[in-house]
């Protein structure tokens, strides 16, 4: 990785990394010199398998689509099962859009505490999976006890531009067992799933949850209820708390239950849809997007 791709923020116990170049993936958020972040152990072996890993933008959608085909914003798209910049689930249904090692982003303002990239979704390659030309911004903004991410998206003055993606943080407390963290979840709206993880359309209340993490297994999708949900993993000494600040009304808790992770993934639509429709926002040509999250770290159980 080249030195001028890795920008490195600081603020008070926190420190975080970022790989502009790559993605704009967080590849570290330190509390006090232990790391938060996991899936960060060969970075490089995850860049060129396509995996995702510490904190990715899932982007231009956010997990899996139900088909190869789908229709958005009055386009018919057809995705090329070949193209390089496919990333496919082990049932070959295309996964995370675009790869995030596939994604440069140009650094547009950079201070000690916070970094500011842009991205032009303007390449043919990028245009054949995501056929609506248009510019993202994500501002990565430290504090002593926080780290907010704001992502922002400009569509072009003669497209429209659909809203379909997420984040996918993945996150531990350091040197304690799984099976002892502890995770808080607001009540939410549970999504119903197929077999393959796509919405059927329905769905049931759940939570609130608060429990020890223990041998429990995730891999759910959720619609919240109200503003600026919050989801916690904490342990002895340590309290991690994802906050949804901003147009991120559905949610995905990924902890397979023989991982050391869990992923508390904001995400600005659900499970596909871009082929489903629904919980779509298609973004006026000219108009704005924005979103943002915050991963807020403090000391104690």
């Amino acid at each position: 990785m080249n030195a001028n791709s890795v920008r490195s923020l600081v603020a008070g116990d926190l420190q975080a990394v970022f790989w502009p170049g790559s993605g704009m993936l967080g590849v570290s958020l330190r509390h006090r010199g232990a790391e938060l972040l996991r899936r960060i152990d060969d970075l490089e072996t995850a860049k060129s398998k396509g995996s995702t890993a510490g904190i990715p933008l899932l982007y231009p959608w956010a997990n899996r689509l139900a088909s190869l085909k789908y229709r958005a914003a009055g386009r018919d798209v057809v995705l090329d099962p070949s193209a390089p910049l496919l990333h496919f689930d082990d049932r070959h249904l295309p996964m995370h859009g675009v790869p995030w090692g596939q994604l440069a982003w140009e650094i547009v303002g950079a201070k000690p505490d916070s970094l500011w990239a842009r991205l032009d979704w303007n390449r043919p390659e990028l245009l054949a999976i995501f056929p609506f030309p248009h510019k993202l911004e994500m501002a990565a903004a430290l504090n002593p006890d926080s780290l907010t991410l704001h992502t922002t998206v400009f569509a072009s003055a003669e497209s429209p531009a659909p809203i379909s993606f997420g984040f996918h943080p993945y996150l531990g407390i350091p040197q304690l067992p799984r099976a002892q963290w502890r995770l808080q979840l607001p009540h939410m709206n549970k999504l119903q799933l197929d077999q393959r993880g796509i919405p059927t359309g329905t769905h049931e209340s759940f939570g609130p949850f608060d429990s020890l993490l223990g041998d429990k297994n995730f891999d759910d999708g959720f619609a919240l209820i109200g503003a600026h949900s919050s989801f916690s993993l904490s342990g002895p000494g340590r309290h991690i708390t994802v906050t949804f600040l901003e147009n991120f009304p559905y949610a995905q808790i990924f902890a397979p239950k023989d991982k050391d992770f869990i992923a508390l993934e904001p995400m600005t639509a659900p499970t596909s849809a871009l082929t489903s429709g629904q919980g779509l926002q298609i973004l006026a040509p000219g108009g704005q997007f924005r979103a943002s999250f915050r991963i807020t770290v403090h000391s104690g159980a």
